[in-house]
């Protein structure tokens, strides 16, 4: 079900067009598309099918569900790579003959993919990821001496990328199998930046086993096995480290190792200095602020207004991933309905999916939290209705 008008979906598509400076010919001719329908989409008298709502996604290179809030054509394609993933990891470990791309375009489509998992568009990940795991990891069974190396970095990356999509459409299983592909492949690249990163992403695994005692005393190895903070990607690694360490230790409910690896985290943050990508993961000062409300909630009612009073004094910039900024306005959202401010509440789920919608609407604590709103807030009835239709909280 969509919220979005015939009229918002063909002015955030006009918007798309413009800044990638294409004509309402160019998109036509790039997506395949009629330009009648293209001018009839944009003017909001016409809504466009799956099929060409897809085309057009594809041509302004966004995933579908930038574009109409509603749509479900995501899932469908997110489910269907599922047990291809599954198929292609199974003999990791086995050779099964070279890649099909050279080493410079898998290292081009493993940068792209990493893109995506950043800014959530998880349609475009399924749609290429099963081919680009099964290459990069025949390029680590064929590659040889230091290139090696280079391709056991690459396939860690590409097993973290399909990661996203199979652990936030609960997979599980699947999850800590390509998990397990990472840190495989971590052995192999023989990098202590990479160990970091595979350290950082394992933590999934305690999440979803609520195992968050365990969790942390294995962030806390990984936090020793680091290098030193010498340079600013090694930094960034070990700030990393820190930063999950900190959301883990308030899970598990312990405030004073909470605090404590929060503040090396943003020691770190503050010596890295500039907001970046690091193997993968964003950190810098901003990162760092977002896992102080991560914290905070993770801690419990009883810390909410350290979440409340991050947010009256920062919000995430653009610059940020919008995986990252759409998590702070979930987070501060199930904050702000722990504390009775439910119009807030809604506005920053609101301000969530705007950022990432797919990433709001597969989020377990956005469905609770609307799910709380729809039944405890009426003063909004018809929007929040909409708003738990689309995530699926009815």
């Amino acid at each position: 079900m969509s919220a979005d008008s015939q009229h918002e979906v063909g002015e955030r598509i006009a918007a798309r067009r413009r800044a990638r400076r294409l004509t309402q010919t160019g998109l036509a001719a790039a997506s395949h598309v009629s330009y009648a329908t293209i001018r009839s989409v944009e003017r909001g008298a016409r809504r466009p099918s799956d099929g060409v709502l897809e085309a057009i996604a594809a041509a302004l290179e966004v995933d579908a569900t930038q574009l109409r809030t509603g749509y479900v054509g995501t899932e469908r394609r997110v489910h269907r790579a599922l047990p291809e993933l599954s198929s292609v990891i199974a003999g990791y470990d086995i050779p099964q003959g070279p890649p099909v791309r050279t080493p410079d375009e898998l290292a081009d489509a493993t940068s792209t993919a990493v893109s995506w998992r950043l800014g959530a568009q998880y349609g475009r990940i399924a749609a290429g990821i099963p081919d680009l795991l099964r290459d990069a990891i025949r390029y680590v069974h064929t590659a040889c001496g230091p290139e090696q190396r280079n391709a056991a970095r690459m396939l860690a990356t590409a097993a973290r990328t399909a990661d996203a999509i199979a652990f936030k459409y609960g997979e599980r299983d699947l999850s800590a199998r390509l998990i397990d592909v990472m840190r495989w492949a971590a052995d192999r690249a023989r990098d202590p930046l990479v160990q970091a990163a595979t350290a950082y992403v394992r933590t999934e695994v305690f999440f979803a086993a609520r195992a968050h005692a365990v969790g942390l005393a294995a962030l806390e190895q990984a936090i020793e096995a680091a290098p030193a903070p010498s340079s600013r990607p090694k930094a960034a690694a070990r700030g990393t480290l820190h930063m999950r360490a900190a959301v883990i230790a308030g899970r598990d409910g312990n405030v004073d190792r909470a605090d404590s690896h929060l503040k090396h985290a943003r020691q770190l943050g503050d010596q890295v200095a500039v907001e970046g990508i690091y193997l993968g993961t964003a950190f810098g000062p901003g990162s760092v602020r977002i896992h102080e409300v991560s914290v905070a909630v993770s801690l419990g009612r009883d810390h909410l207004d350290r979440a409340l009073r991050v947010a009256t004094e920062w919000k995430p910039p653009a610059g940020l991933s919008a995986e990252r900024r759409s998590g702070f306005y979930i987070e501060l959202a199930r904050a702000q309905e722990w504390a009775g401010l439910q119009a807030d509440a809604f506005e920053s789920l609101k301000a969530a999916r705007a950022v990432a919608p797919q990433h709001t609407r597969e989020h377990p604590w956005a469905r609770e939290v609307i799910g709380n709103l729809r039944r405890f807030h009426r003063s909004d009835a018809e929007s929040l209705s909409h708003f738990a239709h689309w995530i699926g909280a009815v």
